[in-house]
């Protein structure tokens, strides 16, 4: 079997290269299936009469998908390999994407969003363990942000295509572009290859779930990072899922003005991704994450003071900027925590716990529209900000000396 080291000079470059261009595309297209339920839900709403909470329950099924598909191709991924489980989950979710298109009732949505997040939720964590697994560790910040930065032009395609294809062809034409990630499947089986890291002899056991609880402080920590990625999800599917139908029915846009809105997003998150992982390898987490989640509690609040266009698309820019800015440094920190027997397992295990509790927001912002103000939605998001703020600053190895020399 052919593999590759993170140390060897001379593949280096161009193994790398063929590794974030897998990658990227993956995220991205994953972004993409993600926004399309963003930019439809309204016209779904709409056609099916659904109430808010019915409306956010599709949204949080797909998360539920996602957990269960993470844990198990997490602990697949550690078990047979990377690469192989990489494309499977691909295939999972491109096709229950574009299985959307025929969907007429609301149980088969609940149905296509269920299936297409257990392959999401396989998809993420194997991608970051085949990065962290072909970069110095001393880079995965960056490296990780790049990516996340580059998976946000799948955000854009969603955003491009609903401007064009909804007013033409409606919500079911849109999801057809769920077959894409199909083409990226053939690329990665032929050009990537497993890491010596996983083909190496261990006396450890692979893909052992109760290894990331096996001390106390361990499953302190993995209990606390699963807390922060459920505020991380929480405020970003909150934010991205709902505030495009907000501004279309209470501020009164036409979905390509919340595109507009969406892709200065969008641009603010990219910024904010790149400047976090500096900071992350620079000057450690603790201080990257504690920057941004003071940032993106008092952040949010602004997003009620535009009157106009401009200002609206200035404000959404800050705010994604710091509220999704440390989206990929989850990732980052997972990979750099726990050892390569259960890397795929721990990532995939701590972000989709985060994806499946987290993605309840939309349920709970959907029933707060429904009874409150957008005001009451923003103190709500804040304050899940606050919580995770001090979870983290009570994980010990997230302090700089401790992390940056962690084995």
């Amino acid at each position: 079997m052919k593999t590759i080291t993170a140390h060897s000079q001379h593949r280096l470059t161009s193994y790398q290269t063929k590794v974030v261009a897998s990658t990227t595309a993956g995220f991205g297209l994953e972004n993409m299936d993600v926004m399309f339920l963003s930019f439809t839900l309204s016209s779904i709403i709409a056609d099916l009469h659904l109430s808010g909470t019915q409306a956010g329950l599709i949204a949080t099924i797909t998360n539920i998908g996602m957990l269960l598909g993470g844990v198990f191709f997490g602990v697949l991924a550690d078990r047979v390999g990377r690469i192989k489980t990489f494309t499977y989950t691909i295939f999972i979710f491109a096709f229950a994407t574009a299985a959307m298109s025929f969907a007429h009732t609301l149980p088969m949505i609940y149905l296509c969003r269920f299936l297409a997040g257990i392959g999401a939720g396989g998809e993420y964590g194997i991608g970051m363990t085949v990065l962290a697994e072909s970069f110095p560790k001393k880079q995965l910040g960056r490296v990780s942000s790049f990516v996340g930065v580059a998976g946000q032009l799948g955000s854009v395609a969603a955003a491009l295509l609903a401007a064009w294809v909804l007013p033409q062809f409606g919500w079911h034409a849109l999801f057809l572009f769920g077959l894409l990630p199909v083409i990226i499947t053939f690329f990665i089986r032929h050009h990537l290859v497993e890491s010596t890291t996983f083909t190496s002899e261990s006396d450890q056991p692979k893909g052992q779930i109760s290894a990331l609880f096996k001390t106390r402080e361990l499953a302190y920590q993995t209990v606390a990072l699963m807390i922060m990625a459920i505020v991380q999800i929480a405020g970003y599917f909150g934010l991205m899922n709902w505030l495009p139908t907000i501004m279309q029915q209470q501020m009164h846009l036409s979905v390509a003005g919340s595109s507009t809105w969406m892709l200065a997003t969008i641009a603010g998150m990219s910024a904010g991704m790149l400047t976090f992982g500096w900071i992350l390898d620079r000057i450690g987490p603790r201080f990257a994450f504690g920057l941004f989640l003071i940032a993106s509690a008092a952040g949010v609040y602004i997003l009620t003071f535009p009157n106009s266009m401009g200002a609206l698309l200035f404000v959404g820019a800050i705010v994604g900027y710091f509220s999704n800015g440390m989206f990929a440094g989850y990732g980052a920190i997972v990979s750099r925590l726990y050892p390569s027997e259960v890397r795929a397992t721990a990532n995939n295990v701590i972000m989709n716990v985060g994806r499946c509790i987290g993605g309840f927001s939309s349920v709970i912002i959907g029933w707060l529209l429904d009874h409150y103000s957008v005001m009451t939605v923003m103190l709500f998001i804040s304050t899940l900000y606050i919580i995770s703020l001090i979870i983290m600053l009570t994980i010990n190895n997230l302090k700089a000396d401790r992390y940056f020399n962690h084995q």
